[in-house]
């Protein structure tokens, strides 16, 4: 009997399967197609000569450890202790199973906001606690209001995604202002703040959970090297959590994966020193505002982007089909591949929207937008 009976390939391997079988470009998985940085491929070049392929201690590379905290102080001035309230994970999905599986109990609940990515409820179910979806706005702002009605005794999380995947929309201030508010009346509710992509965001700055000192001492932050340094495949990211929440999380994770692959970790170590994190919304902006512009013309309706490498487009003027079959579509007839935002609710809800993502060479794009333009 399946401990997930409804739980199915996800979408994301179906549109890039069919994306490969098609021959058509794909921009619905998230991931980069420009060549990694080479100063970081020189230094991983250099690694592999090195004695740096064993084991590292279980939360992480101690000079990896150490630089996180000293990038979380200079980014958002908050001060972390490395040994303490830092764990590498094997990626971002990694670090929420993980989390989730540790923290959770069996009834509890968690609230999800959707569209939501669909990593959060598969750990949720598996640790026989109960989902609770609830939809944001159709302009993708949280009803506080509705969100706060679905808290009860039994409430044991509540997961945001800031910046969002996939709509791209920020919190703002009001936004936190609400949560503490709302947590503030349930003292014993944790908070799950998947911030993947905290250096993606453009005309408004990240207003990260780390700088929010009401929430800190029952949040738990997600991060991104794949996402933050372009190196999806290396499946390496990392939790800061206070040290009670994070002892019960390295529990978990001492099974999971023991420790995360260490020629990766030494090598974004040393590649930290080269790189300024503040300059990587300026590059994806560039990439957003080049492909909004290459779809200018088109009949799609571009919604706002605040921030991630996604671009939520409306194809209502196009067609009536469902999100789906429409994605399909698009793969065969035209040659380019999109993610459907019905995916992303619970209830499969269907605004006619769709999803693509921008990181990609300037070429890709163009070549993308000349198909889309003809629709």
């Amino acid at each position: 009997m399946s401990k997930l009976p409804n739980v199915t390939t996800s979408i994301f391997t179906v549109m890039s399967k069919m994306a490969a079988e098609y021959n058509a470009i794909n921009l619905s998985q998230g991931f980069p197609n420009f060549p990694v940085d080479e100063r970081l491929t020189q230094i991983v070049s250099q690694l592999a000569h090195e004695d740096v392929h064993q084991y590292t201690p279980m939360s992480g590379y101690p000079p990896l450890l150490a630089k996180i905290a000293t990038l979380v102080k200079t980014a958002y001035n908050r001060n972390i202790l490395p040994d303490t309230e830092i764990l590498i994970t094997a990626g971002a999905t990694q670090a929420i199973f993980t989390t989730l599986l540790a923290l959770l109990k069996p009834d509890d609940e968690v609230i999800i906001l959707d569209p939501s990515y669909d990593c959060y409820e598969a750990p949720i179910l598996l640790s026989q606690a109960k989902p609770i979806h609830i939809a944001l706005n159709d302009d993708y702002t949280p009803n506080w209001k509705i969100i706060a009605n679905a808290f009860s005794d039994k409430t044991k999380m509540i997961i945001i995604n800031n910046p969002h995947n996939p709509t791209g929309k920020i919190l703002n201030e009001s936004d936190f202002e609400n949560l503490e508010a709302l947590l503030e009346k349930y003292p014993d509710v944790l908070l799950l703040s998947d911030e993947v992509y905290e250096y993606i965001t453009f005309e408004q700055k990240h207003l990260s959970t780390h700088t929010r000192t009401k929430l800190l001492d029952r949040c738990i932050m997600v991060s991104s090297f794949g996402k933050s340094f372009h190196v999806t495949g290396w499946k390496i990211g990392y939790l800061v959590a206070p040290e009670y929440l994070m002892k019960e999380i390295k529990k978990a994770h001492q099974f999971l994966v023991f420790s995360v692959n260490s020629i990766c970790q030494v090598a974004v170590s040393k590649y930290i020193d080269l790189v300024d994190v503040n300059e990587i919304g300026s590059f994806y902006q560039e990439k957003r505002d080049y492909f909004r512009a290459l779809l200018q013309n088109s009949k799609f309706e571009l919604m706002p982007c605040e921030g991630t490498y996604f671009q939520v487009v409306s194809y209502a003027k196009i067609s009536n089909e469902n999100d789906v079959d429409f994605c399909k579509r698009l793969i065969t007839d035209y040659g380019v591949a999109a993610i459907p935002i019905s995916t992303f609710y619970a209830d499969g809800k269907d605004l006619k929207l769709i999803r693509f993502c921008f990181a990609k060479d300037n070429h890709t794009l163009e070549e993308a937008a000349k198909r889309l333009c003809e629709i």
